[in-house]
């Protein structure tokens, strides 16, 4: 039995339709719909009930799935193991991270990365969308904030902190900001997530923490867009460490409270560095996560 069959079959399981995984295969979709109708042939039983809106298991698709699914992980996982003896890592690497810290955080470091490694192709997934692992056969996410329990294994990239940021130019025609409280008087940039739209949240040096109210005209769901509004002088930003880093460096932005530490959700974020649960990291994955502790 062709293993290659078997994987393509795991993963229509796992997706739900022939289509997606052609996607990820860059095959057309007939591809895909043969080698399940082979596999359906040679084990003489129907694994799916298919029309023209839904693909859908049958129970035999499902128990097969449940027994072969393992297996098949084993034998992917022992191709990395013998790929990896060579000890230069090969191969695809499938990435995810949100869109505002692949631009500014990954993007730049690609080139330094490929030239280490000029046998990984690199397949990059920017979403803000939470990507399952499994499903979309991603080997290593970056994810923000706290994380969720889970099965995945994680390592800590780098703490994330926030910033209340502004432009010299809206600062200097707006009312004077001397203390957290002085934010209800201003329009601030908001992003749609629980939290960050209503209230901030500030702790001062001694512990003390206040929430403030916060309201403004314009609410965006791209963290990109709110640090182009905020340049562009359109009132305040509640916007991560890593991306205004080099904006506060020239001047675009300036740090309005540098005494207080400030979120909208949670005051220990990072960025964290997710894998699947296995008990063999493949030779790409680790080199993967070595290159960005260094560089980040």
């Amino acid at each position: 039995m062709d293993i290659s069959v078997l994987q393509i079959f795991v993963e229509v399981m796992r997706q739900g339709n022939f289509a997606a995984v052609a996607r990820d295969r860059n095959v057309d979709p007939s591809s895909i719909s043969r080698a399940i109708a082979s596999l359906e042939q040679e084990l003489g039983i129907r694994l799916f009930q298919r029309t023209t809106r839904k693909l859908s298991p049958t129970e035999a698709g499902i128990i097969y799935f449940e027994r072969i699914e393992s297996l098949v992980e084993e034998i992917e996982q022992a191709f990395d193991v013998v790929n990896d003896v060579s000890s230069q890592p090969k191969g695809k690497l499938r990435i995810t991270a949100s869109v505002s810290f692949g631009l500014k955080c990954i993007i730049p470091l690609l080139p330094k990365f490929e030239s280490l490694y000029p046998d990984l192709r690199v397949d990059l997934l920017l979403t803000d969308a939470v990507v399952d692992l499994l499903t979309d056969r991603i080997d290593v996410a970056v994810r923000l904030g706290m994380l969720a329990d889970s099965t995945l294994i994680a390592q800590r990239l780098i703490p994330t902190h926030y910033l209340v940021c502004a432009s010299q130019d809206y600062l200097k025609r707006s009312k004077q900001l001397e203390k957290p409280t002085d934010i209800e008087n201003h329009n601030c940039l908001l992003f749609p997530l629980p939290g960050f739209r209503s209230r901030w949240i500030f702790k001062d040096q001694k512990g003390e923490i206040s929430e403030v109210s916060v309201s403004g005209r314009t609410i965006i769901s791209s963290a990109i867009a709110l640090q182009e509004c905020a340049i562009a002088g359109m009132g305040l930003a509640l916007l991560p460490n890593w991306l205004v880093k080099e904006d506060l460096r020239v001047g675009n932005l300036v740090h309005i409270f540098p005494d207080y530490a400030v979120t909208a959700t949670d005051f220990n974020t990072a960025a964290w560095l997710v894998y699947p649960s296995r008990t063999y990291i493949p030779l790409k994955v680790k080199v993967f996560i070595d290159f960005m502790k260094n560089f980040m």
